[in-house]
């Protein structure tokens, strides 16, 4: 049963004491009980890694963070947050990934997740971007799609920029923005070409999970 918005991630105690010391913890946010569901694999990624449903828009996912970070005792935890977004350039299109460029990690980021999508890409092209994921607390359409767009921003959504900011008002850590396309100016939502982009973007979320984890070990893991 997916958890309610906001409540403590899962993790599992560590299973071989004496081992090789474990990278230090990860903390994968996404808003949605969908996309939890498709980030699954990182429940399974061992006791460093927590996967949080924080719940959709930025008060929420904002708060969930910073109690994830602080009451739950994650003080030093990467932060990657992930789930769907809304397309706003041309040739950003559904089923394509944006890597926010404000992480100094973004080309590694990227790179990881061209690879990681690569079955994915086999039976329909994936782009992976890398560039500006502005936010919003509301659902962007029309107008103010352009506007965003205008500004640089490739896309947007309604939680990445919350997490940013609670994670780093808690303290320096690595932190992380990555998006899967579900529509776009040409293909909004509540169309019906909606399904199989959501399908398509639902499979390629599905596929990053490898490349979360291959960047929370990477040894050039910067900081903020």
């Amino acid at each position: 049963m997916d958890p309610s918005p906001g409540t403590a991630p899962r993790t599992r105690p560590a299973e071989h004491a004496g081992t090789a010391a474990a990278p230090g913890p990860l903390l994968v946010v996404c808003a949605l009980g969908v996309e939890r569901y498709a980030l699954r694999a990182a429940d399974r990624a061992g006791p460093a890694v927590a996967l949080l449903r924080a719940g959709m828009g930025p008060r929420r996912a904002g708060d969930a963070v910073t109690g994830a970070l602080v009451r739950d005792g994650r003080p030093a935890a990467a932060v990657l947050v992930t789930g769907f977004c809304a397309g706003l350039a041309p040739g950003v299109l559904p089923g394509d990934v944006v890597v926010d460029d404000r992480s100094d990690a973004a080309a590694v980021l990227a790179a990881a997740a061209r690879h990681a999508v690569t079955p994915v890409a086999a039976r329909r092209p994936v782009t992976v971007h890398t560039g500006r994921v502005a936010g919003a607390d509301h659902v962007v359409r029309g107008a103010e799609r352009a506007a965003l767009a205008a500004s640089g921003a490739l896309a947007v959504d309604m939680e990445s920029e919350a997490v940013r900011l609670a994670a780093l008002a808690v303290g320096d850590r690595p932190v992380a923005a990555v998006r899967v396309v579900v529509d776009t100016p040409q293909y909004e939502l509540l169309r019906p070409a909606t399904l199989r982009n959501g399908y398509t973007a639902y499979r390629v979320l599905r596929s990053l999970v490898p490349a979360f984890l291959d960047w929370h070990r990477s040894s050039q893991l910067p900081w903020r």
